[in-house]
């Protein structure tokens, strides 16, 4: 008969938690951490806080700025490729990008990946991305944690977000409070789908349209997958240097909810942003999703970018300049729209979901 004394002793990595992988892993991403740093970050990787010294000599009245975001579905296109090393400049620019809408300058970010068991590799893939994405935002990656949840979460899955803290001057704060009839909004062109959408994404192309994802389609010279995977593009610098140069009022992040439903945020009340959709064509891919599942343009325009991945709203007088340093800093950028009193325009009731911005017209070649 047996005892208790003569069960198998239990351990932490028999219940599914293996400190060495875990020890492993953060070896493996010291080195990309490492390189997405900055002058006043104190300290290095392992501690138990990051610590971020603000130079207050450099800000007269400083605002600090936070967001907290993550990748989505995205992730799981990501797991079927078996490739994690681009998923982390997603997470990036969803945070950093959200934070420079108010003008802030992303400071750091720190990450949070939840796994079923810890991959060290695969650790470090994803630890590669998000320092990429740092690098190109101008921010630190400050810190972060590895969490291990067998039972909740199978050996492949995992899931990442994080928080970033930007700063601001508290008269150099931008909003909807800024913005003026005559405003004009400009443009800057998405890399694709970015981080939004993809639960109908793959729906239409994998569930409906049996695209496999290692297929090579004509559109994208390229495979499915690689298209999808198409890391976000990262706005920081550019909306931070077109804030220093020109008469921005605002900027818009455009993630869920499409373009009309984020430049509504910033567009106050009283005033509507009038947007032509026959100034821009959208990329191939939103093209085959609306054809492959039918998607009426309505719910494509609620769901997805369509092409169009930050707007800036500027003083008309600074509409020329703002272009041409798009065009330098090799990001396309042109005229969407304008501001106009909400008692100068007819709005169709039909639009009035979009509330302060409104898309008419037609796309070319849609």
């Amino acid at each position: 008969m047996k005892t208790e004394t003569d069960s198998p002793n239990a351990t932490y990595a028999a219940a599914g938690v293996d400190i060495a992988a875990g020890e492993q892993a953060v070896a493996a991403m010291r080195p990309f951490a490492e390189q997405a740093s900055r002058p006043e970050v104190l300290g290095g990787i392992g501690g138990f806080a990051g610590l971020f010294q603000l130079k207050l000599d450099r800000w007269r009245e400083p605002v600090l700025a936070s967001s907290t975001d993550g990748v989505g579905t995205k992730i799981a296109v990501a797991q079927a490729m078996d490739v994690h090393d681009t998923i982390g400049i997603d997470l990036v620019a969803m945070v950093a990008d959200d934070l420079v809408v108010c003008g802030a300058e992303p400071l750091f970010l720190q990450d949070y990946i939840s796994v079923g068991t810890v991959v060290p590799e695969r650790i470090a893939d994803l630890v590669r991305g998000i320092s990429e994405g740092c690098v190109q935002a101008g921010c630190a990656l400050l810190g972060g944690e590895t969490a291990e949840h067998p039972g909740m979460m199978s050996d492949g899955d995992y899931d990442i977000s994080a928080t970033g803290v930007g700063v601001v001057e508290a008269d150099s704060v931008l909003g909807p409070d800024r913005v003026k009839p005559g405003d004009v909004v400009v443009a800057m062109g998405s890399s694709g789908l970015h981080s939004n959408g993809f639960s109908l994404a793959r729906q239409v192309l994998l569930d409906i349209a049996r695209m496999p994802l290692d297929g090579h389609v004509e559109e994208f010279g390229r495979t499915l997958g690689e298209q999808l995977l198409e890391p976000t593009r990262i706005y920081a610098k550019d909306c931070l240097a077109l804030a220093a140069e020109t008469e921005v009022r605002t900027f818009a992040h455009i993630t869920g909810g499409g373009l009309a439903g984020n430049l509504a945020r910033v567009v106050p009340k009283g005033l509507v942003a009038m947007l032509d959709r026959g100034t821009w064509t959208p990329a191939a891919e939103f093209a085959l999703i609306a054809r492959r599942g039918r998607v009426q343009r309505a719910e494509m325009e609620r769901t997805f970018n369509m092409g169009v991945g930050m707007v800036a709203v500027v003083d008309p007088a600074d509409v020329d300049r703002a272009l041409a340093m798009l065009t330098a800093r090799h990001l396309p950028g042109w005229v969407l729209g304008e501001v106009h009193k909400a008692c100068d325009v007819d709005i169709d009731p039909a639009d009035r979901d979009a509330e302060r911005a409104v898309l008419r017209g037609d796309h070319p070649r849609f």
